[in-house]
């Protein structure tokens, strides 16, 4: 019997999750490999991804590494054990959460790369450090665009801007990676998990979470439609939100100039 590779082991450890009031902070949790990405950590994420989605109490979950980087790629130790015969994806794709009800920011701390990056794309607001390095890593790998970096990344950052990053590789510092929109906002090291906390914590204290589910769904579906498509959709959605409590407590709320007091979403059905 083979003893169980050290990237297998230890699943609850490898993403640590710590509520802070309607927050959920979620950290990658194997520094000593720069959280290093493997089949192990990833069903760990996404479950506790859809737990949090499932959870009233949740309102924005906040995503970051352990140590010194968010996420160096793909565990090369558990890569090695795949061939293109053994291959198979995951049970819920990279994009899982573009799908949730609930906001999700990363906290891009240190080295993204690979699946790590696109694992960061999909966040839907993404902090980073000033010294943070950036790289898709697959044309230096001999791979191809994955988990459909080829579709979200033009639509993030522009195609010739996607393509330069895709076929080169080549490492761009958070400086850089803001100002051409792969990342939202841009700190110190030291300040970006507060400052994406900070953000989450307003998310969950003053917006709408049926608001903001709403908003999240729009947002993506559009990407896939056009605008006739998005004006539409507004327009079928608006009268139900007028009616609900929701629009009754935020003009309240700022009438009477205090916070406003919304419900939680329910759970899913």
């Amino acid at each position: 019997m083979t003893d169980t590779p050290a990237w297998a082991r230890d699943p609850e450890t490898q993403v640590l999750a710590e509520r802070r009031g309607g927050v959920l902070l979620l950290t990658l949790n194997r520094p000593e490999r720069l959280n290093a990405w493997n089949p192990v950590m990833e069903r760990r994420f996404f479950d506790l991804l859809a737990e949090a989605d499932d959870d009233p109490g949740v309102r924005a979950v906040v995503v970051t590494g352990a140590g010194r980087g968010f996420c160096a790629g793909a565990d090369m130790a558990a890569l090695a054990m795949v061939d293109a015969a053994g291959f198979r994806p995951g049970e819920r794709p990279l994009s899982f959460a573009t799908t949730l009800r609930t906001p999700v920011i990363a906290a891009v701390n240190g080295p993204v790369a690979g699946i790590g990056l696109v694992l960061a794309l999909y966040a839907d607001v993404r902090f980073a450090a000033e010294d943070a390095k950036f790289t898709t890593s697959f044309s230096r790998r001999g791979l191809v665009a994955e988990y459909g970096a080829a579709w979200h990344l033009p639509r993030l950052i522009g195609t010739g801007r996607a393509l330069d990053l895709l076929l080169s590789a080549r490492v761009v510092l958070g400086d850089e990676a803001g100002r051409m929109g792969l990342a939202d906002r841009v700190l110190p090291r030291a300040e970006v998990l507060d400052a994406a906390l900070e953000y989450a914590r307003t998310l969950a204290e003053e917006c709408s979470p049926a608001s903001m589910a709403l908003i999240k769904g729009q947002v993506y579906r559009a990407l896939e439609g056009g605008l006739a498509d998005a004006e539409a959709e507004a327009a079928a959605l608006m009268p139900e939100a007028f009616a609900g409590p929701d629009f009754t407590e935020g003009v309240a709320a700022y009438l009477e100039k205090r916070p406003a007091r919304f419900a939680d979403l329910p759970p899913r059905a």
